[in-house]
């Protein structure tokens, strides 16, 4: 694995929600199994049963796809299993593609035929491509009982009627025929809670930022008691695994991921096309841009305000009048390492703060100054390919201040 002290804290929650759905009731349930059960795990091998089937014995699998609204990724965990121990994430494999699910929400027979055999195997692309990754990892033996889930983020959240039902429902069509132990309640959209935590922590010392495209989410395993009492109850939450309670702290603020962030201080109202010919016009974009922005399957016109004070100024004053108020500080952050995942990573990259492969470490400082660098430096007809960069810049060095983190504070970016 690329990063492997990263990958099992990235990994610990989705790895937490597999074992207590699936794995620790086959420990748990004393009663006769039933079809839809996990088999029994046992440890009293018996000596007529081959060395692989033995050696299978000692490992259970779970598969997790994340689809978010950029693209859908897999991650097939392998569980150590040992006599009256907790189980051990052995090893992760991890694929991405893109475009996510929320690309075919106005044509559904069109996912259907983008997750056709023939057209996986010419393409390499959609989930059965992923799911076969899943089959190349998961010994054949072990197929039935490896649980298969999938759970959406705030790109299917943010679709419009009942677009996103359909979409899950073709879902778990293609589930349902796998070969993996699956049930329909297996694929769903997750609350707030839910998707902080599939970023969740390992240790009290470690916090988690994810900046995806509609969605931000702020996950840490809380240590001050202070911080428990007033907290808002459901940014707040505890779950007992080995006997040992943890309390965690996350929420996912809707509607402040990178996108819909951007849209709102361009002008736009999420969802809602402009009347008629009107045009988005923001400082944050250079004074002679003009060009077209599809955000939630609305189409925008969007230009750039008339030279008139520094664009940085300008732009920052927005920024702050939109995300004002709309999170809460939380002064323990400032006193533990995080991981900062997705936009934070794919912006740093643009900015040569760290390397595209092993990711890096930037501090909030590298934001602010990266804002103002490019937004007082973009010169007429220089910034076709990268025209919100200024925008986004100056949002997420806003938004790590509006969460307590100070300017000198280091974040480690990593791709995710």
């Amino acid at each position: 694995m690329r990063f492997p002290k990263l990958a099992f804290i990235f990994m610990f929650v989705g790895c937490l929600v597999v074992y207590l759905t699936y794995v620790k009731r086959h420990y748990d349930d004393s009663k006769p199994l039933v079809s839809d059960q996990l088999p029994q795990y046992r440890m009293d091998t018996h000596k007529h049963l081959t060395s692989a089937h033995v050696a299978s014995e000692h490992f259970q699998y779970g598969i997790m796809f994340d689809a978010g609204s950029t693209g859908t990724r897999i991650h097939v965990f392998k569980f150590q299993m040992e006599p009256n121990e907790a189980p051990r994430l052995a090893h992760e494999t991890f694929k991405a593609i893109k475009p996510g699910l929320s690309a075919y929400a106005d044509d559904p027979e069109k996912f259907d035929g983008y997750i056709n055999v023939a057209d996986v195997l010419q393409s390499k692309e959609g989930l059965l491509t992923l799911l076969k990754v899943a089959k190349e990892t998961v010994p054949e033996t072990l197929w039935s009982s490896s649980p298969l889930m999938l759970r959406a983020t705030a790109g299917l959240r943010l679709l419009p009627g009942e677009k996103a039902t359909i979409l899950l429902d073709k879902v778990r069509e293609v589930f349902s025929e796998s070969l993996f132990f699956y049930r329909p309640d297996s694929v769903s959209i997750m609350d707030g809670t839910d998707e902080g935590a599939l970023h969740g922590t390992e240790t009290p010392t470690v916090g988690m930022l994810d900046l995806g495209g509609g969605s931000t989410q702020i996950t840490f395993a809380l240590q001050d008691e202070k911080t428990i009492q007033t907290s808002p109850i459901d940014y707040v939450t505890s779950f007992q695994m080995f006997n040992i309670t943890h309390a965690l702290y996350s929420h996912s603020y809707l509607g402040l991921g990178l996108m819909s962030a951007r849209l709102a201080v361009l002008g736009g109202i999420e969802g809602q096309p402009l009347p008629g010919p009107q045009e988005l016009i923001s400082p944050c974009l250079a004074s002679d841009y003009s060009g077209q922005w599809e955000h939630a399957e609305v189409l925008y016109t969007v230009k750039g305000q008339k030279a008139g004070e520094p664009i940085y100024e300008s732009c920052l004053r927005k920024v702050e009048k939109m995300i004002y108020k709309r999170v809460r500080k939380t002064e323990e952050v400032k006193d533990m390492d995080f991981y900062a995942f997705s936009y934070y990573y794919d912006r740093a990259v643009d900015l040569g703060l760290i390397d595209e492969i092993t990711g890096g470490t930037v501090r909030v400082r590298d934001y602010i100054e990266g804002a103002k660098k490019v937004c007082n430096n973009m010169s007429p007809g220089g910034i076709k390919e990268t025209p919100f960069l200024c925008l986004d810049l100056t949002y997420i060095s806003v938004l790590l201040q509006e969460l307590d983190f100070p300017p000198d504070k280091e974040l480690k970016v990593c791709y995710s």
